[in-house]
Formats: C-alpha cells, structure tokens, sequence
C-alpha cells in the first residue's frame, strides 16, 4: 500500500497536479463529456481484467524461481479465464468491442462528436446501461499465435511446450568449445533456455534452439523501454460546420470506391492486421496491471521477442574481458557458424489459402505479397513490418512510394515521347535534313570516311528529334520538381508510418563497440559521456590521418575508373576507322552507330568488373577507418560504394553529353590524341542520339543483370542445398530450422544493396532525363519486378532476417537530396549544351525569318539547318576534289575576310547557353525550395494526434495506477477515497 500511493504521489508531483481529479478537470479547458469519459468507462470495465494480469504475474513469478524453468499458460486455463472475462464483462456489460461507438481510433477517419456541451454524465449509469452490440461478421484468425500450429510446424522444444525464438548452429568438429560452454552457461544464468539437435542431413551440425521464458521477457522488456499497449485509443474532435460535413461525405464516397479499387488489398484476407487501437507505454513489471494481456504467449509478439533474446546474445560473456562479449564476436571467431530467428513455418501449402485460411505469416505474406500474379496489388505493409521489422517494412514502404511515384513521370515522359512521333514528320529540322541532298558533309575520319550526303540522316535526325522536341525543357523542370515533391512527400508519409508503427518516441539503444575498434584501442581508454564506463577511444589525430589515407584512396579510385572511361575512348577512335571500312554493307553505312554501340558493351562489361573490384577496395578502405560502431562502418561503407558506382555508370555518359565532338578542330586542322588518332565527332543530327543509346542500354542490361544476381543466384544455391540433402537423406523429415539453415543468409550489408541499386536507378531517372524521357518508364517497370522480386527473396529464398527497428532509410535520404540537387544543373548542361534547344532558340528570334517580321503560316526555323552547317574546301584536304563540304559549326567561309574563325552567332549561341543554364537552374531551385517550404515534414493532423495522445497517455496512465489503488484498499478493508466523480 504504501509503494503504491508513493508511486501515485511522485507520478502526481511530475505532472503538476493536485490530488483531486474533479481539481484537474477544473484545469483542463476539455469537458469530461468531451475528453475522455469513454475512456473512463473503459478504465471500470477493464480493472478487473487487470488484476487478473497482475495475478498471473505474480503466480508465473513464484512458479518460475529457477532461470531455467518456464511456465505456459495450457489451453483449459486460458479458457478458463476467457470464460471468466466473458462473465465479468456481461455483468458490467461493456467491453472493448462494446465502447468502439465511444473511442474512435486516430487512425480511422471517424470522430466523437459531444452535442451538449456541458451535459452531466453518470459515469456508472453509463457502464451499466450500456448493452453491448454482437459482431455479426465472422473472419478467420490467423492460427500464428496458436500453440497447436506451433507445435504442428515443428517450431516447439521436444516438450511440446516452449516455443523456439532463435537458433544458434555450430560445428561438432569446431574446437573452441570451451568458449561456448561459458557463453551457453551463461544464456542460462541470464534466464533463457537452452535445447541441442543435431542436424538430420549432416551429423557435424549442431543447433542450439533458445527459448525465452516469460520473467526474462519481462525483464528485459522493461530493461530495454519495449513499449506494449495499455489502453484502447479514445479521440475526439471539435464539432465541425456544415461544409466539413459535406466535404467528409464526399471523401466517403471516394474511400468506397478505392475499397472496390483491384489493387487494394482485400482487408478480409489480413484479419491480423486490424489496428490494435490502443495505446502503448514503456513496459513495467511493477506496472503490469496497467497492460492488456489476454495471453502470455501473444502479448510480446514473435519480433519483439526475437529482439530481446538477440540482445541477450549481444551483450553475455564468452570469456574473462570487458572485449570478449557477444554472437557476433563468436561467429568471428568461428565458434558459431550462424544465427537466426526461424520462419514460422513452409510458405506453401498443399491446401487453397482461399477455403482453407494461411497457415502462417509467411504463407500469408507469399500468398498475398511475394507472388507475381499479386504485382497489381499494394503491399500488406503492416504484416511485413509484423513479420520482418521495421526496418525492412520501410524499404519495401519507400520502395513501394517511390514506384508510385515514377506513375507520373513515366505518363509525362512517355507524353513528352509520343509528342515527339507525332510532330516528327512535321519538324522543319527533319524535313530539311531529309531533303537535302545535295549537301555534302565532310568525312568524320582520315582514312577510310567518304564523303556523305546529308539526307542519309534522315532516319538519326528523326529519331533524335523523339528526344529533343520542344517539351525538353518543360519535362526537364517537370522532373526536378518532381524529386522534390518525391521526397518532402516521402517524409509525411514517414512520419504516418512511424506513428501508424508506434516509432515516434523510439530511440536506437546505445551500440555496442565494433571486436576490431576494441582490439585496436584497447588501451587507450576514456569514460563514455552517455553510459559513464570507461571504453576504448580513438585518438583525433589517428582518426584524421585514417580518414586522409581513405580519401586518397577513394580519389585513386575515382582516376581509375577516368582511366577505363578513357581506355574505351581510345577504343572508338581505333575502331570507327575499321568499321568504316567493314565488308559487311550494313556495318559499313552505319559505322557510327556500330562503333557506339560496340563501346557501350564494352563499356558495361568494365562497369560490373570494376564493380567487384569496388566492393573490395571499399571495405578496404572502410576498415582502414576503424569505425566505432556498426552503423557508422555502414555509413561509411554506404557512402564509398555509392561514389564508386555513381562514377563508374554515370562517367562515360557524362563524357558523351559535355565532352564528345566538342574540341575536335575543324576540317583541315583536327585536333588529334597524341597526334595520331582524331577525336571523334559527332552525327550530323546531333550527339544526342548517342546520350540516349549509352543510357538505355546500360539501364536496361544493369537491372536484367542485378535481378538475375538477386533470384537467380540464390536460387541456384538452394536448389544445389536440396539436391545434396535429397542425395544423403532418405525419407527423412527435415524439421523447420534446418530448412532455414539450408537458405541462404541476408547479405552481409543488411538493405545496403537494395537501397543502393534503387538510388543508383533514381540518379539514372532524373539525372539526364532531358536526354531520355523514356528513363522514368523503364524504372517504373523494373520496380514493379522488383517489389514481388525482393518480396520473393525474402520469403522464401532467404533466411529470415532479425526483425530490426528503424525510424527512417538512414544516409540514403540525404544522398537522394544530394541527387536531385545534381539532377537541376545536368539537366541545364544537357539542354544547354548537349541539345540544339539553344541554337534553334537563337536561330528562331535572332537570324532566321521570324527574327524582324512573323507572318502566319510560315516556319520559324526554315533555313536552320543549312545556317547551322559551316563551308569548307575540299581542295585543302588533298583528295583530288574540288567544291566545298559542310560540317558543324559555327565559323567563317573559306571566302571570308577570317575563315574558319567563329562567327558572331557563335558567341550569342555561347551567351545564351550560359543564361539559360543560370535561369534554370535558379528558377527550378526557387521553385523547389517553394514547395520544400509549403509541404511539412509531418501532416497538421498527425501532429495535433501525436500531441493530444501523449496527454491522453499521461491522464489514463494516472487514472489506471489510481483504480488499481482503490482495488487494492478495497481488498485489504481500507476505506477508498473516491477523487473524481
């Protein structure tokens, strides 16, 4: 009694109030009819469930004296006390269930509305009145959280009783023994327990199945702030005038028409999935009637569990030292080979999930989720999260908005391409280009080139023109516009996410040291300013002369792949003279087109052999660094793979948009590599036709690549697992555990390659997208196979990963800034420079007919193509002809007073590329700081509902610890003093 009003009394003193409940009621401004009187109905009907979860606690505390014992609730007994939950709950007559009129959760769309607003309530009239409505609609559970399917999917010790929550394996033939018996003796001390096995296929193989009973659940819940759900939500809204009324009504009326949408997911088919509706505190033992347990095996979830015994295994000894702690050091070390949180059981069943219900999550989540007839349809979020974590329930969540997103892009772009066949027949370029034949231009290379008629162009100047139209530059801006409305919207939908996962007042636990940062400063030692123990440190001086070696090392990198960018630019000056000269007829017409293409093969065969080479160098240079934590090795590791594939793909298109064709000289005076191979030019219909043949093939061979490397290889390993099984075993039931031992393990890099191929993919889309606006189509189809792809992998080919907690996707979202930040000035480069937007813009107002008078009918741009073509004389270039040839440029006649210098149009094409690309550039970075300024990170009603529940939490947290007191003054005969009415 007296550690009960103690705890009321401080709880009272933190909140600033007085005693009296009818006093706090006096100093809120919401009335009781308004606030929370469901929620007190709620607290009355509840107190007596609550004491029987403080019971079972206390009984399961005085049963489980031993840290190896285990105590389960039988299936009589939890009937037994449903029965006696049932028949409390029909004599106060109200329930959960009961008061859903009364509490509207804050993630439905309803609201409780108070039309009196002073009215006097009778708060047991209203218990006791109340008749409680009978749910006519019948869903099938899920049989996950049944003891009999656990114990039917072989995923209980041989008991029949404790449930399995991790598995270690190890090899008999290891000798390092001594170091698991201290570490397995010391599981037990911390209360786990302990089952061996030996594998069925394979004798040498061991697994130590874990079991975590429920005191050390609780302890360690409380140990490490786990929050669980204590009260069911109550909100309430101010009343709201008629329009809003009409305004909610119409919204209805879309909500029912998304619900008959295809790709919404059925909600009958994830009975599971219903919000809880409740809200959650740091769990406390001392506090434990204010949870709602109806259960104890299902009250921590199989996550949550999997988490606490994971941080078991984190922080218990395997020998004398502050250093030697943890699975991870002993997987090392080679003591344990593995360790895994087991699936729930075979993804596949031999009965129809539609008659006979999932037999598991995982059945569920590749029935409904991983399966490709299923690539319509939205991801069941909630049940991934349930199932994997947080963590990666945020990928496939920002990987599924992202996919969402690039819908218009790819409608825009494709809208922007299909302008372009429309009017391609009508372009006044074209029809210039195809028309001339009589033109001649001058030979591209020394030896082998001839002269070449314009109007052999035709086809490159049509096809160029699908590219480089006049919706360039509208879809240009469209694009950085729509990064950014990609990201400030990705952050709301974050911030839904985080609050719909109960991860806004989460924080990540404080990380334990890395073996290798350990090993190395181990003496030199200072005392931690959060923990306030004495840990390793490492010197400012080390770390900077570190971190100097590393950057030198990355720049090294950077030059090698230059180096291999100009390898295959040597290559095609060498072999355009070759082609050119090729016996077959076709090869021979097109040599340009031959010679880009051989490079661009070429080129990606370097690109993904550089790549493994980047992998290397990287953890090289990472562990060079010696990173302190885990998180800061992946940042650093994150962002090293990023620079080096980001300039690995992107280089070679970024010399094909700035640099080809543009310091070749001119005719009778070339400029030449080491005075022996001419640079190479440009098509006569412009080098954009070469930009866009670089960027779809590399786009296109990179995903077909990564998704083959993503399902194929696994598969084949698994397959190769089962044959070896099959061939050694006869007839033989490989239990659950050893299934998953036989999958592959998540890489070793966690989501890093996940996040890293879709970044890389969202640079590819918006970074030169004026150049190809075919780009934002093709990632969307590549990640429409890629969600079920990933799903697939991680349902069945892959063992289950531990379920992590995440608030965010980490480093990744300040590099997809970083991108679109880059994404604005190429974009501007390309148009401005790459493109003939600017020559023809001069053109159109400066010198073509338009320029001093504009009559109607007649186009702007006749005469352009000849005016952008320069004369040469052919009688300088020594082959015996005579007349003139025409080539890019603009500079001088040969009968000019300075031929072959530039003209005046040159330097005001020159002026206008340079004002355009600072117009754009600050034009779309005013609108895009614009719109990042009216989209707020978190939504106005999220952030009133995050701000009205934490009031809610302390008032009920008060409420509850005040009944509980009553009950227990009733129990020992003392009078009850009641302080709210």
């Amino acid at each position: 009694m007296v550690h009960h009003s103690g705890s009321i009394q401080s709880f009272k003193q933190q909140k600033g109030m007085n005693i009296s409940k009818s006093e706090i009621a006096k100093e809120t401004s919401l009335k009781p009819s308004r606030r929370s009187l469901p929620c007190l109905a709620q607290s009355y009907a509840y107190s007596k469930s609550l004491s029987q979860s403080t019971s079972l606690f206390q009984s399961t505390e005085s049963e489980s004296q031993a840290p190896t014992s285990v105590t389960s609730i039988s299936a009589d007994k939890a009937e037994q006390v449903n029965t006696e939950e049932e028949r409390k709950d029909s004599v106060l007559k109200c329930s959960f269930a009961d008061l859903s009129d009364f509490c509207l959760a804050l993630g439905k769309d309803k609201d409780y509305t108070d039309e009196s607003e002073h009215a006097n309530y009778d708060r047991s009239r209203l218990i006791k009145d109340f008749v409680p409505k009978s749910n006519s609609e019948h869903k099938t559970r899920l049989p996950k959280n049944d003891m009999n399917y656990i114990a039917s999917s072989g995923l209980l010790f041989k008991d029949g009783k404790k449930r399995i929550d991790y598995i270690l394996v190890y090899r008999k033939s290891n000798i390092q023994y001594d170091k698991r018996n201290t570490f397995e003796k010391n599981l037990r001390a911390e209360g786990l327990m302990l089952e061996k096995e030996p594998a069925v296929a394979n004798p040498d193989i061991m697994f130590i199945k874990i079991h975590i009973p429920w005191d050390t659940l609780c302890k360690y819940a409380e140990r490490l702030n786990i929050r669980m759900p204590f009260r069911k939500k109550c909100y309430y809204t101010d009343r709201r005038n008629k329009s809003m009324g009409r305004v909610q009504k119409y919204f209805r009326r879309i909500k029912k028409w998304m619900s008959q949408n295809p790709m919404v997911l059925d909600k009958s088919a994830f009975p599971d999935l219903e919000e809880s509706d409740c809200y959650t505190g740091p769990f406390s033992r001392a506090r434990i009637h204010h949870f709602i347990i109806n259960n104890k095996d299902t009250f921590f979830s199989n996550a949550t569990r999997s988490r606490i015994v994971y941080h078991m295994l984190q922080h218990t000894k395997y020998e004398n030292g502050i250093s030697k702690v943890g699975i991870c050091k002993l997987i090392n070390n080679g003591s344990y080979i593995a360790a895994f949180p087991p699936h729930e059981g075979a993804y596949k069943s031999s009965q129809p999930i539609k008659t006979h219900g999932p037999q598991n999550n995982r059945h569920l989540l590749y029935e409904r989720w991983a399966r490709w007839g299923m690539w319509y349809k939205h991801q069941p979020l909630d049940l991934i999260r349930l199932y994997f974590g947080e963590k990666i329930g945020l990928y496939f969540a920002w990987l599924g908005w992202y996919t969402g997103m690039l819908i218009p892009a790819a409608f825009v772009g494709l809208c922007v391409f299909f302008y372009g066949i429309l009017t391609m027949n009508a372009s006044q370029v074209s029809q210039e280009i195809c028309k001339a034949t009589e033109v001649f231009m001058c030979p591209l290379c020394d030896k082998n080139c001839s002269l070449q008629r314009l109007n052999e162009s035709c086809i490159y100047a049509k096809v160029t023109y699908l590219f480089d139209n006049g919706g360039t530059v509208f879809f240009a801006i469209f694009m950085a516009i729509w990064a950014t409305v990609f990201l400030e919207f990705w952050k709301r939908r974050r911030s839904t996410l985080t609050y719909t996962w109960d991860l806004i007042e989460w924080e990540e636990e404080e990380e334990t040291l890395r073996p290798q940062f350990e090993a190395k400063y181990y003496k030199m030692e200072r005392v931690n300013p959060i923990s306030g123990k004495p840990e390793p440190h490492q010197p400012s001086s080390d770390k900077v002369t570190r971190l100097l070696v590393s950057i030198s090392g990355i720049f090294f990198m950077i030059s090698l792949v230059i180096t291999a960018v100009f390898a295959v630019v040597v290559y095609r000056l060498v072999v355009m003279e070759q082609f050119a000269s090729f016996k077959w007829n076709f090869i021979k017409q097109h040599w340009q087109f031959a010679t880009s293409a051989a490079a661009v093969c070429i080129n990606f065969v370097i690109i993904m052999a550089l790549n493994l080479a980047y992998e290397k160098i990287a953890y090289l240079l990472t562990n060079l660094e010696y990173p302190r934590t885990e998180s800061e090795w992946e940042n650093s590791f994150a962002l090293k793979m990023f620079l080096f594939q980001f300039v690995n793909l992107n280089s070679s298109i970024f010399y094909i948009a700035f640099f080809l064709g543009r310091f070749v000289g001119h005719p009778g005076k070339y400029n030449k590599l080491f005075n022996r191979w001419r640079l190479e030019e440009c098509h006569p219909s412009g080098c954009l036709i070469d930009l866009c043949l670089q960027m779809g093939v590399i786009m296109f061979l990179k995903q077909i690549w990564n998704n083959f490397m993503e399902l194929g290889y696994p598969l084949i390993q698994n397959w190769w697992s089962r044959h070896k099984i099959k061939r050694g075993v006869q007839d033989a039931s490989i239990p659950q555990w050893e299934n998953d031992w036989n999958l592959q393990p998540m890489n070793i890099h966690g989501l890093m390659d996940e996040y890293l191929e879709m970044v890389l993919q969202f640079g590819f889309t918006t970074i030169f997208v004026a150049a190809f606006p075919l780009a934002p189509l093709l990632a969307l189809l590549n990640n429409i196979i890629e969600i079920r792809l990933d799903a697939y992998k991680f349902v069945t080919q892959w063992r289950r990963p531990l379920p992590a907690r995440a608030t965010d996707i980490g480093i990744w979202y300040g590099i997809l800034e970083g991108i679109g930040i880059l994404a604005v000035i190429t974009n501007a480069f390309v148009i401005a420079i790459t493109s003939d937007y600017i020559p023809r813009f001069v053109y159109e107002y400066k010198y073509g007919p338009c320029a001093n008078h504009f009559e109607y009918g007649e186009s702007c741009l006749t005469g352009y193509v000849n005016n952008s073509l320069s004369f040469f004389d052919l009688s300088e270039l020594g082959m015996g002809k005579s007349g003139y040839c025409r080539y890019r440029d603009y500079r001088g006649p040969p009968w000019s007073s300075k031929p072959y210098e530039f003209t005046l149009q040159y330097w005001h094409i020159l002026a206008a590329r340079l004002a355009f690309i600072i117009v754009f550039e600050h034009l779309v970075f005013g609108i895009k700081s614009f719109i990042a300024y009216l989209i707020p990170d978190v939504p106005k009603n999220l952030y009133d509902r995050i701000r009205r529940e934490k009031y809610l939490v302390q008032e009920m947290m008060y409420e509850a610890e005040l009944e509980h007191l009553q009950q227990q003054r009733r129990k020992s005969g003392h009078p009850v003093h009641h302080e709210w009415p």
